[in-house]
């Protein structure tokens, strides 16, 4: 496979992108809802409330388990006027734990993926929210650490936050591709940038990371193809 003659780095989203982990938060949502809907009524919607607390405190906690672990709690206390049990609590402790511990899951076609755009000359930038900790042991549990030139574990995927990265790896907007499953953080604010972009979609996305957008959005069934797409972007 020949290099595309204008992209020189890719930017890859690690969550939902290279490997599975939006599965583990609807899993472990469902749980959370049975345990805190026996302390509420049948007009509560426990599932709406949890994600209006996760909302409400991106600013503080940010992304990641650990926030979603306290906002759990939290909505637990707040929708229950306390009443929920010290037992659920624990469970619900118990869960966040458990997705901590979860081993690393590549989505097929990633470690194929990578390989290849590494023999073939790319720079890679793994590109991430989350927990700093969490995020930098996932990393290093993939196996595509030696694969990788940088990893950026950022509090938000903005506009100025692209500019950042692009200009750590020393190359123009128009020479940087980004890779992602969400529209919202991964393709919108590049193309912004003046960079490329290329939506990789998951078969489940967070509410928080929907977005609208034209339809024009380059974007992939599989990241098995990613390759050749960037190959053809001469």
């Amino acid at each position: 496979m020949s290099i595309s003659k204008d992209i020189r780095v890719v930017g890859l989203d690690a969550d939902d992108t290279l490997w599975h982990s939006e599965v583990y938060f609807e899993r472990t949502q469902r749980r959370f809802d049975e345990l805190v809907g026996r302390y509420v009524g049948a007009d509560v919607d426990v599932h709406a409330a949890l994600t209006a607390v996760e909302r409400r405190n991106l600013g503080r906690y940010g992304y990641g388990i650990k926030g979603f672990t306290l906002s759990m709690i939290e909505c637990a206390i707040e929708v229950t006027g306390g009443a929920i049990g010290v037992e659920e609590l624990g469970q619900v402790l118990a869960a966040g734990r458990s997705m901590l511990d979860h081993p690393v899951d590549l989505i097929d076609g990633v470690d194929d993926a990578i390989t290849a755009l590494a023999d073939a000359g790319y720079r890679l930038v793994i590109v991430t929210k989350g927990d700093l900790h969490h995020q930098e042991m996932k990393v290093m549990a993939s196996g595509l650490a030696d694969r990788v030139e940088r990893v950026e574990i950022v509090s938000e995927k903005d506009v100025a936050t692209y500019r950042r990265v692009i200009a750590s790896m020393g190359v123009a907007p128009e020479q940087f591709a980004m890779v992602g499953n969400s529209v919202k953080s991964d393709v919108l604010p590049v193309i912004e940038a003046g960079g490329h972009a290329v939506h990789i979609p998951y078969h489940i996305t967070w509410e928080a990371e929907h977005a609208d957008h034209d339809g024009t959005v380059p974007t992939l069934t599989t990241i098995r193809d990613l390759p050749t797409w960037l190959a053809a972007q001469a």
